[in-house]
Formats: C-alpha cells, structure tokens, sequence
C-alpha cells in the first residue's frame, strides 16, 4: 500500500504531465482523483508522457483501462484472501480430538 507522501507525488507528476501534453492542469487533478491509487497515476503518467495522445478519448479509454485493471487486481486479491480463509477453516485441527 503506498503512503501518502507516494501518493501525492503521484498526483503532482499525473498532473505535471497533463501540462506537458498541453491538458489543463484540472484535467490532470481530475485523473488522479479517479484513478485514486499512486500505481495507476504513476501508469496514467507514463502513457500520456509515452503516447502524447491527441484526442481526449484516448486518455478516457486508458484511464478507464487502468482503473478496470486495478478494480480486477483488487478483487483477485479478496478472492485469494477469502479462499486462504476457507483453506484455513477446512484444514483447522479437529476440536473432538482435543
């Protein structure tokens, strides 16, 4: 998990390079307060600096892009917690022979 001081680094940079690109500097506040997390603005970052894209769509798309990969990262991580609960529950000692 990133600390904050990563975080709002993250966010001065995503909206850094939304000025490079020639994207007001709102736009690029807005990116991060949606993207939410230092690794996706971190990502959103190095597209617009790597890609320089022209149209707004292509920064809506790799920005949804980004946030639908870190939404699925999240649930496969509760999925891997929830079945390490359920293998732990399963493989507990049994209380009988106690």
């Amino acid at each position: 998990m990133a600390t904050e001081e990563e975080r709002i680094r993250a966010r001065e940079g995503l909206v850094d390079a939304a000025i490079r690109v020639g994207l007001p500097p709102e736009f690029g506040q807005l990116m991060a307060r949606e993207l939410r997390s230092a690794v996706a603005m971190d990502r959103m970052r190095a597209y617009l600096l790597g890609v320089r894209p022209s149209r707004m769509e292509d920064i809506a798309d790799e920005m949804l892009a980004i946030m639908e990969q870190r939404d699925a990262w999240i649930e496969q991580k509760r999925s891997e917690e929830a079945n390490a609960a359920i293998t732990a529950f399963y493989n507990r000692p049994n209380r009988e022979e106690d």
